[in-house]
């Protein structure tokens, strides 16, 4: 894990950051329903997948790899890796299982397929140990599409994205997965959000 410490002193987005940790403190979420047509007719993995490209578009853009440290720094992760959901049906509860990131798509997905494989039938909140600190989190509700989803996150301290997928539903002949993006505004705009997920869409039409 490896990271600077941003000096927010000269830092570009100084009085943003206090605007919305101090004065008014703000996260806010955008949903977004992707066209997932691609991946459906490749007959991709589709939670492995997507967690491959949200890592990827996440290791893209800097706003999307900054969290306060325990001392209170602003601190810029180098990469980030995905902590993501896995849902166990007898007890009707959940596991968070971390995969460590590959920009080789195919060595992910072994990566992820060996974490489920060792971890997945564990039934605890952290199933695998050792969560790096510079992890996102990433959940799937495929019992529901949605228009929209919203988290509240007291205390405004973190300023990690977190995102949430649903079920997809077929359009016109179109798949669509709708994507919830919550950030902290402190560090992330609706622009930045918007080039996100326009990118996240371009990523799965080269797919």
């Amino acid at each position: 894990m490896k990271y600077i410490i941003i000096d927010k002193t000269s830092w570009k987005r100084k009085e943003y950051f206090e605007h919305y940790t101090i004065s008014v403190p703000c996260t806010y979420s955008i949903t977004h329903k992707l066209d997932i047509t691609n991946l459906r007719h490749q007959e991709k993995k589709l939670y492995p997948t997507m967690l491959y490209i949200l890592t990827k578009i996440v290791n893209r853009h800097e706003q999307f790899r900054m969290a306060l440290a325990n001392n209170g720094d602003l601190i810029l992760y180098s990469n980030m890796e995905p902590c993501y959901t896995v849902f166990h049906k007898q007890t009707e509860t959940f596991s968070n299982i971390w995969t460590e990131y590959s920009t080789d798509y195919n060595t992910f997905i072994k990566n992820y397929e060996n974490d489920i494989l060792n971890y997945g039938n564990i039934e605890k909140f952290m199933a695998k140990p050792n969560v790096p600190q510079n992890s996102f989190t990433v959940s799937m509700l495929p019992w529901t599409t949605f228009e929209g989803f919203n988290l509240s996150t007291p205390g405004f301290d973190y300023l990690i994205p977190i995102f949430t997928m649903g079920r997809f539903s077929e359009i016109n002949g179109k798949v669509y997965l709708p994507l919830a993006v919550q950030v902290h505004h402190a560090v992330c705009d609706g622009f930045h959000v918007c080039r996100f997920i326009n990118d996240v869409q371009t990523q799965i039409n080269e797919m």
